[in-house]
């Protein structure tokens, strides 16, 4: 989905499915739990990283509302195709901006929270430890990776599911494909030791596998 020649078309449509996935698949429950607990009713000011569609964006401006809770949101994503999908998405009045460009240029900015989702996958183990040491310097309340957990009944179902809700067939393959590059609970304690993190692993139902440090 990442290739350049992509129309920006089907970007936005593929985007739109894993929106419709993440939807299913409860994703942003665990996210929304970390964001309530950390802030404890204050105001935030967040940075998600690689926001995609901007749906996780939604649903956190969303759950602070409903809650009287001011907050001011930023996404950054390396895909100049996400920032027009996400902001085509995105009703007027919700308080999300959305940048095109790399998030360790935001470090000097004042971030509460950083979060990220079906991100971690992706980068290799330097891009890893720098994200990670990136989150524990510059988020003042914590941060969350929310990720998938490599798992064997995942690996095998998500086609199905796929088939059955009929996602884009690019959503059904790289799907697969993530999974198979995400990582097990017993992987990551040497990946937050080798980057010099403390953070906590959590299992959430289903078949996500989430890293938080909560201040």
């Amino acid at each position: 989905m990442d290739a350049p020649d992509l129309p920006a078309s089907v970007y936005a449509a593929v985007l739109a499915d894993l929106a419709r996935v993440n939807r299913v698949t409860l994703a942003a429950r665990p996210t929304l739990g970390f964001v309530r607990r950390v802030s404890r009713g204050r105001p935030f000011r967040l940075l998600d990283v690689g926001f995609g569609q901007g749906d996780m964006l939604r649903a956190i401006a969303r759950d602070a509302a409903r809650r009287g809770q001011p907050c001011e949101l930023v996404g950054v994503d390396l895909n100049p195709r996400s920032a027009p999908a996400a902001a085509a998405a995105t009703p007027a009045g919700l308080p999300i901006r959305y940048l095109t460009g790399d998030y360790a240029d935001l470090a000097g900015e004042p971030w509460d929270m950083v979060v990220s989702s079906l991100v971690a996958h992706h980068m290799d183990a330097d891009q890893l430890r720098a994200f990670l040491r990136f989150m524990d310097r510059h988020a003042r309340m914590g941060w969350l990776i929310n990720d998938l957990h490599r798992h064997g009944f995942a690996y095998h179902g998500y086609p199905l599911l796929a088939a059955l809700m009929r996602w884009h067939p690019i959503v059904r393959a790289d799907g697969r494909l993530s999974i198979a590059r995400a990582y097990r609970p017993a992987e990551w304690p040497p990946i937050l030791a080798d980057a010099g993190v403390t953070a906590r692993v959590m299992r959430v139902f289903p078949f996500r596998l989430c890293v938080a440090a909560e201040r």
